[in-house]
């Protein structure tokens, strides 16, 4: 990994200090070029990291109900084979996404498992 260091406004570094243990997974979600409704579903991750969140809240992230039915819908229309190109791309971001979360949430857990203040057990 290489550690960057960038200079941001006075106004900007608040809002990046709250999401700095996240800040790697916003720049990635941010750079992927998300073109589908699945951008709505990043918007909402990058919504809840931009918050703070402490490690365990990211573990236990879940996407929203809205996100959760639509893909269902798409799961439903893929094992059918009726998707459309459109959701059949749609699909695909949010498999990539789905990824990006998983990884966040082992980052997440192996801060919680380090840091008895945050619910591990410490070293």
């Amino acid at each position: 990994m290489i550690e960057m260091t960038m200079y941001v406004s006075d106004k900007l570094a608040p809002k990046l200090r709250r999401m700095n243990k996240w800040l790697p997974t916003v720049l990635e979600l941010s750079l992927a070029g998300f073109k589908t409704p699945a951008a709505q579903n990043v918007a909402e991750l990058v919504g809840f990291l931009s918050k703070g969140p402490t490690p365990k809240q990211v573990a236990e992230y879940k996407v929203s109900e809205r996100a959760q039915q639509r893909l269902r819908r798409l799961l439903a229309l893929n094992q059918t084979g009726l998707l459309s190109e459109e959701e059949q791309f749609e699909l695909d971001e949010n498999e990539t996404l789905e990824h990006l979360v998983t990884l966040l949430k082992i980052q997440a857990r192996k801060q919680s498992a380090g840091n008895p203040r945050l619910g591990g057990k410490g070293k």
